[in-house]
């Protein structure tokens, strides 16, 4: 029987590539009806924002074989068969062991990461020649039950300001879902660590001003129905949805940057894989020129240390963390022992 697979050609910077797309026919997204070939199709179509926003950095891919309804896993690990065009690059996990990560440099490496059934991309906040020290500070305003979109849109422009305060240009994307994902372009300067006591500072600072509508607590219980800014996204290892990659849910939405002067009448269900190319050709990329300007955290920092001489410590990190200094007990507050 003959194979269904295709070949799609796909533009770059060294020339056009034939990329083989098995099982073209494969719908990804039921609902929507879209197949993995017009997944990969939507890769080409924006495919320089795409490169431009998630390149050059090692790169975690969300892998579904049989679509958003089946089973998903997590590839860092390059797979066997890469081309020769899609490279890794060591990094360091909490763990404290090195292990290649994938990179992609040119649309044709998420093309074949497509063929691979990937369907969102989670690039690092750094670069691969310098994973340890990240390039971008990165916060998620993630609506808890109660909230939704519309909360985090109240909530972004205060942030904002807070980051301009601290020296820093802050940029926007929808996360794909129900949240924004505000980031700011620094310099290389400071390890994983430094950059997440910064994000803290900032998201301190932003609940202080809002407390009301934000929250910094990590345990669930303690929330509210509030935004919640999920500084433990700064940690090494942890990433979000890349700029213009696609989510696993049901109409098939992408994480779409967008201008600050969209933010109030923006609404992240339109923002999908069928309909975002067209968005792209009209209105150009919004993140273009991010990290045109990057600024330092230095300010965030003598806010961190200031925090912690008023008795603000060491925030929770996440369950698979080695045991940190300064960490308060890994205990959910109900559960607690009483004194």
């Amino acid at each position: 029987m003959a194979s269904e697979a295709v070949m799609l050609s796909v533009p770059g910077p060294n020339g056009v590539r034939e990329v083989r797309i098995s099982s073209p026919s494969r719908v990804l997204w039921p609902e929507s009806g879209i197949t993995k070939l017009q997944l990969a199709e939507y890769i080409v179509a924006v495919g320089d924002a795409f490169v431009r926003a998630n390149g050059d950095r090692p790169l975690s891919l969300q892998r579904f074989p049989e679509g958003i309804d089946g089973e998903q896993f997590f590839s860092k690990n390059p797979p066997k068969g890469a081309p020769d065009y899609v490279r890794s690059v060591p990094v360091i996990y909490p763990s404290a062991r090195t292990h290649p990560q994938l990179v992609i440099d040119e649309p044709a490496g998420a093309v074949w990461a497509v063929q691979m059934n990937t369907i969102t991309f989670h690039p690092w906040p750094s670069r691969a020649s310098n994973s340890d020290n990240p390039d971008q500070l990165r916060i998620d305003l993630d609506p808890q039950p109660g909230t939704d979109f519309t909360d985090a849109v109240a909530v972004a422009p205060v942030l904002q300001e807070i980051l301009a305060e601290a020296g820093l240009v802050a940029w926007v994307k929808t996360s794909g879902n129900r949240g924004l994902h505000v980031f700011a372009p620094i310099r290389p300067e400071h390890e994983f660590l430094e950059v997440r006591h910064a994000v803290i500072a900032a998201s301190r600072e932003l609940e202080r001003r809002m407390p009301e509508r934000v929250t910094t607590s990590w345990w669930k219980e303690e929330r509210g129905e509030k935004i919640f800014a999920d500084f433990n996204q700064a940690n090494r290892d942890r990433t979000m949805a890349g700029a213009y990659s696609p989510r696993p849910l049901a109409h098939a939405p992408v994480s779409a940057p967008i201008e600050w002067s969209e933010l109030e009448s923006a609404d992240p269900r339109e923002f999908t894989v069928l309909t975002m190319p067209a968005r792209l050709a009209t209105t150009g990329d919004p993140w273009q020129h991010f990290g045109d300007e990057p600024g330092g955290i230095d300010v965030l920092l003598e806010w961190w240390e200031r925090d912690l001489a008023n008795g603000l410590g060491e925030m929770p990190f996440p369950p698979d963390y080695p045991k940190m200094p300064g960490e308060p007990p890994r205990v959910q507050p109900s559960r607690a022992k009483k004194d």
